[in-house]
């Protein structure tokens, strides 16, 4: 395959790989996609760990159409494994598939696997090229990336607010400030996430399920988790959060919040959802959390004396965190901002 063609064929890769996020953990959500004479052959991306990974899919997937792998090219979102875990090494799976040229994306984080499989694909005379959409690969693979770097998980914040920056409307209203559409976006944000935290005041004041309630029938529902000093948070008899779930009872954590971060990404926890109060919220910001930002805003104009986020602050701007790559979408009447959230 011609070299410029290799970002039109790994973009098709990282597609694959969407499919599996929330799906994977503590494994990253793979794509791969194989490429014979110009055409896609086969693809696939990793569905669940301890299943076949993104290469085996594509290659399965090649056969059953009944094409044939022998001299074809497949493109990874990331670079593949080359030790025996919970499946055989995808280096032995491409080796044998009698593909002659690899791509892929990213290299692997962790420095005890970083360039095995170049290494042992190349000492068999197959032709490898890295590096083709690193930095889209990475922004796919965010949460996997920063649990190997730093044993911390990819902790997400989802806030529903007015335009006047209030999460609670009057008493006596419904509590949702924005529309349906915007209510099954987040249902999509949850389908992404390991596990969704939340503060025992929140789970007193809402009676929240955490629960994910969208299309994905592969999704298992996210860890719930309340952050309070209060044993199993206050709850009164009766509460979503008191009852069974598929993900197990509910986590009832206290503490040192970094601490206890660290200990959930090292159960296989990677990406992680809080939604909260201003006060939880503004601790995680204080103490520099969040890796990333979404906020639906409604068009309406609430008043009172419930901000989005609470916490110390920061006096000075310059100094405050800040968005990058932020999208914007319209949901209904509501508009959802995402973003990563970057430390100055």
């Amino acid at each position: 395959m011609k070299p410029e063609f290799d970002q039109e064929f790994m973009s098709l890769a990282l597609q694959e790989g969407v499919k599996g996020l929330g799906l994977t953990a503590p494994n990253p959500s793979v794509g791969a996609v194989l490429v014979k004479e110009g055409q896609v052959v086969g693809k696939g991306y990793h569905k669940k760990a301890g299943e076949a990974h993104a290469e085996q899919e594509a290659i399965a997937d090649c056969l059953e159409k009944g094409n044939d792998p022998t001299g074809s090219d497949i493109y990874i979102t990331l670079e593949p494994c080359s030790t025996v875990g919970r499946t055989p090494p995808c280096t032995q799976a491409i080796v044998e598939a009698g593909i002659r040229r690899v791509v892929w994306a990213a290299d692997d984080p962790n420095p005890n696997h970083r360039g095995a499989a170049r290494t042992l694909l190349e000492g068999l005379g197959v032709e490898v090229v890295t590096e083709v959409l690193a930095s889209e690969a990475e922004e796919l693979h965010r949460a996997f990336f920063k649990v190997q770097r730093t044993r911390m998980p990819w902790v997400i914040v989802k806030t529903a607010l007015s335009l006047d920056g209030r999460i609670v409307r009057p008493p006596g209203e419904s509590q949702w400030l924005t529309g349906e559409e915007a209510r099954a976006n987040v249902q999509v944000l949850r389908g992404e996430v390991d596990a969704i935290l939340t503060s025992g005041r929140t789970a007193r004041r809402d009676n929240p399920r955490l629960t994910y309630r969208g299309e994905r029938k592969s999704k298992k529902q996210p860890l719930r988790v309340v952050f309070t000093d209060k044993e199993q948070g206050n709850l009164s008899q009766g509460a979503y959060l008191l009852e069974a779930s598929e993900s197990g009872p509910t986590r009832f954590l206290s503490g040192n919040l970094r601490e206890e971060l660290r200990s959930l990404a090292q159960e296989g926890y990677h990406t992680l959802l809080l939604e909260a109060g201003g006060g939880l919220v503004g601790e995680f910001l204080d103490q520099g959390l969040v890796d990333e930002w979404v906020s639906y805003f409604a068009p309406l104009v609430v008043g009172g004396d419930v901000p989005a986020v609470g916490g110390r602050g920061i006096q000075d701007l310059e100094c405050r965190p800040r968005l990058e790559r932020i999208s914007y979408q319209s949901f209904g009447s509501d508009v959802r901002v995402r973003g990563f959230v970057t430390q100055v």
